[in-house]
């Protein structure tokens, strides 16, 4: 199962790099078009599509953390922070890109709703 897991994981991240990879270069491609096409699609695309990446992330990390100064984080949600936040300035730099705080408020929330989410499943599930 583990393995599985695994394997969901990294596809999911592959996908999302493939889609940063489309939007880099300019491409347009049927996802892009229909998230357009909703009302905030945008937004809901980068609140679920990090907020899902982080649960996974967890998932596979079997929700480990470490501790930075009083709070626990879980490596999963960090590693996923770290790579959104990364990903987002970096768009600054490239002139196909707009670098849009509201991106970054929409990854941050659908991380910390996600993180959430794993801190149940794993009191849920004693996982941690």
């Amino acid at each position: 199962m583990y393995k599985l897991t695994v394997s969901i994981t990294l596809s999911f991240l592959v996908f999302i790099i493939w889609a940063i990879y489309q939007a880099n270069t300019g491409s347009s491609n049927p996802i892009f078009e229909l998230v357009g096409s909703l009302p905030y699609g945008d937004k809901i695309g980068h609140f679920s599509l990090f907020g899902i990446l982080t649960l996974m992330f967890n998932l596979t990390s079997r929700f480990k953390t470490f501790s930075l100064g009083r709070i626990n984080l879980y490596y999963g949600t960090a590693i996923v922070s770290i790579f959104v936040l990364l990903e987002e300035l970096s768009q600054g730099l490239i002139p196909t890109r707009t670098l849009d705080i509201m991106d970054l408020a929409a990854d941050s929330i659908g991380i910390t709703l996600f993180s959430l989410l794993s801190y149940v499943i794993a009191k849920r599930f004693k996982m941690n």
